[in-house]
């Protein structure tokens, strides 16, 4: 084994031999469960620092690719964590066989607009074109352009915004590099970031987003190749970014010119702030994703992606390798709701009725004496004692929420659950009653767990 590992390393550093144990892993050469040699073993085989293996193994951890067992040594647990392992998992267990889910982070499917009128205006056939036609139909791209918050270099459309940061991670991302994500963060793109191998450094939020000198700090401690944020309606905690705090983030990042800042703009039109981005400031290093699932319908399955040529041709580029390009019939429907005027209404009451009952159950539970963290989108942040303790006490009156563990990077100071909030159209009295009485210290049990801080990560 020792052997086998010392003789595919070529790069003595730890992002080296990480990646040259991967290679082992994903060809099957290492298989599952075996055994690996010890750290001080390995760096004596290679001839490098004990404390240089310590980091390759922790990559390879963070990455899911090997697993400690305590005294009985580290195992190969395969090239990808299983599904259980997840974060994105964790979240969806949480809401089995409940009467009243708010643990679903989803719109309300009655403040959607109808796809069934944009569909009959469209639906003339001309949108089956030519396998060498443009990706983006030349009507959307002038519409989204104009929307954008930024000039980009390019714009193209994909399949949602986590295929947007799918393939941008792909593009941009090699295994072990160092990425800034806020923390909390939205748990699959963490799942993404784990499964690539990449390094996860959380720096804190507060209500106005990611916290200046914190990024300072992060950008000067480590060689960060990425920072991924949410510039409004911060999933879970319902921060939005001013222009102020973007001035600020992008001074920062003037230490690290090397850096490529990728914005998910999740909410989209439901979100009460305006567009802001460090695309203003910094053009060329910001990748911009514009989602239109929560304001005109999951099944689009569409995003547009704007930034840099050198990211986005390198996305294009491969995409022309799978799909080529996202369903033009869809784009065609995307473009229809853009421009029609009563598409553009319906969607902004929809905005009002979402921070109407955000702001509504929030203010029930400010009677109660409970404060919360919810300035956008249509979630709510929810502190609590004990995480597991709340759910069963939300699950005993047929809630379902979601845990608050799954979105951290690293422990926050107390517990939270993830309410969505945006799906709650009345009895706000009554839920806030409940809601209450799961932040009550009386639902703290023995034996907590520290549920902030899954294995595998730091």
């Amino acid at each position: 084994m020792l052997t086998l590992i010392t003789g595919a390393v070529q790069d003595r550093s730890a992002r080296g031999i990480a990646a040259a144990v991967s290679r082992l892993i994903t060809s099957g050469r290492l298989p599952a469960g075996a055994r690996l040699p010890t750290v001080r073993t390995v760096a004596g085989g290679l001839g490098v620092s004990p404390t240089t293996v310590s980091e390759a193994w922790r990559n390879l951890i963070l990455a899911g690719a090997i697993q400690t067992r305590g005294r009985s040594g580290t195992f190969v647990s395969g090239p990808l964590p299983p599904r259980a392992r997840l974060r994105y998992a964790q979240l969806s267990g949480a809401r089995i066989g409940l009467p009243r889910d708010l643990s679903t982070g989803v719109p309300d499917p009655l403040l959607l607009p109808s796809l069934d009128v944009a569909l009959r205006r469209i639906g003339d056939g001309r949108w089956a074109g030519s396998y060498l036609d443009p990706p983006v139909l030349p009507g959307l791209d002038q519409v989204l352009r104009q929307r954008w918050p930024y000039p980009p270099e390019r714009l193209t459309v994909v399949d949602g915004a986590m295929d947007a940061l799918d393939r941008v991670t792909g593009a941009v991302l090699r295994y072990g590099d160092h990425v800034l994500v806020e923390n909390p963060a939205f748990p699959p793109l963490l799942d993404l970031l784990q499964a690539v191998g990449a390094t996860v450094v959380g720096v804190p939020m507060d209500a106005s987003g990611i916290v200046p000198d914190a990024l300072l700090r992060a950008v000067r401690g480590y060689r960060a190749v990425a920072l991924f944020l949410q510039p409004r309606a911060h999933n879970p905690t319902g921060a939005s970014m001013d222009e102020a705090r973007a001035a600020l983030l992008a001074n920062v990042l003037l230490e690290a010119p090397h850096l490529l800042v990728v914005e998910d703009d999740h909410a989209g039109d439901i979100a009460t702030a305006p567009p802001v981005s460090l695309g203003r400031y910094l053009p060329d290093r910001t990748v911009h994703v514009a989602s239109f699932s929560k304001s005109h319908g999951p099944d689009l399955r569409l995003a547009a992606v704007g930034g840099p040529a050198h990211v986005l041709d390198a996305v294009a580029d491969r995409r022309l390798l799978g799909p080529g390009w996202s369903s033009r019939l869809l784009q065609g429907v995307l473009l229809d709701l853009l421009t029609d005027p009563d598409v553009t209404a319906q969607v902004a009451a929809a905005r009002e009725a979402y921070a109407y009952r955000r702001a509504a159950l929030s203010a029930a539970l400010a009677e109660r004496g409970v404060t919360t963290e919810a300035t956008d989108g249509i979630n709510l942040w929810l502190p609590v004692p004990d995480q597991q303790n709340a759910m069963v006490a939300l699950a005993a009156h047929g809630i379902a929420a979601a845990p608050g563990a799954p979105f951290c990077v690293t422990p926050l100071p107390g517990d939270h659950l993830r309410i969505t909030a945006g799906l709650v159209a009345d009895g706000y009295g009554e839920l806030a009653d409940v809601l209450a009485a799961a932040t009550s210290e009386t639902t703290r049990g023995s034996g907590r767990r520290d549920l902030a801080h899954p294995p595998g990560w730091r």
